[in-house]
């Protein structure tokens, strides 16, 4: 009985996956095919998708360090410190991450602010989980 609600879990992942996989190339595509138009360039149909692999690839790998790093700080939720810490290896990138963390901080309400620290009392982190909606 387990092994069959096991399986039927596995194809559930699976299905939600391919889903993911096939919503994240159409986004991918979109945003090639408009840099592409924007530069006045042509981009073959196999490059597009090579890129679209590519970029999915590093996305799950992305996710899977981003939950390492905060199982590792103790945490159950991601948040901005582990994004900026996924980045270090890109200067640029930490920096703009960084920025655009203050940027959130800045323009936070200072009563929200409170009510967020006061919730987080056994949270070491002191920074804000950024919510991304689905596109």
């Amino acid at each position: 009985m387990e092994e069959a609600r096991s399986e039927l879990e596995r194809e559930e992942d699976e299905e939600a996956t391919e889903l993911l996989r096939d919503r994240f190339r159409l986004s991918t595509i979109s945003i090639v095919e408009a840099q592409a138009k924007k530069s006045d360039m042509e981009i073959s149909e196999p490059i597009v998708a090579c890129i679209s692999d590519l970029a999915f690839k590093y996305t799950e790998q992305l996710a899977k360090d981003l939950e390492l790093f905060s199982q590792h700080a103790g945490r159950k939720t991601v948040n901005m410190e582990d994004v900026i810490l996924s980045a270090h290896r890109n200067k640029h990138l930490a920096s703009s991450l960084r920025s655009f963390c203050n940027d959130l901080k800045a323009k936070e309400i200072p009563s929200e602010r409170k009510r967020k620290k006061a919730s987080r009392k056994g949270d070491k982190a002191s920074t804000s989980v950024v919510h991304i909606p689905d596109l």
